[in-house]
């Protein structure tokens, strides 16, 4: 005896399903642009000296690249999509992680 089952096909019911879309991609691109916008920040305030801080602290600064790039999916996701208020989201978001890490290391 087989295991099968017998399905009715009938004009009433859609034959496709409808799939969500991934917001990965464009989730990411935010992401990566407002981790790039968050680390232009300091030099915009402290001007070259920047360079010298950064020069000894990149990993902590690298580390958050992964880390906006997951917020700016994730967000956008949350969001259903709209990539104007993910937009504004995720950089606030990235700049504020961005900040409250520049200023722990300065201490």
């Amino acid at each position: 005896m087989r295991n099968s089952e017998n399905y009715i096909i009938s004009g009433s019911e859609p034959l496709t399903t409808y799939d969500e879309t991934t917001w990965s991609l464009s989730g990411a691109f935010v992401g990566f642009i407002s981790w790039l916008l968050a680390l232009g920040i300091p030099f915009l305030i402290y001007g070259g000296n920047t360079f010298f801080f950064f020069l000894y602290t990149w990993p902590f600064f690298l580390a958050l690249m992964p880390v906006a790039i997951v917020v700016g999916i994730a967000l956008h996701s949350l969001l259903n999509g709209k990539l104007l208020y993910s937009t504004v989201v995720t950089i606030v978001t990235v700049v504020l992680m961005f900040g409250l890490l520049f200023l722990w290391l300065m201490g």
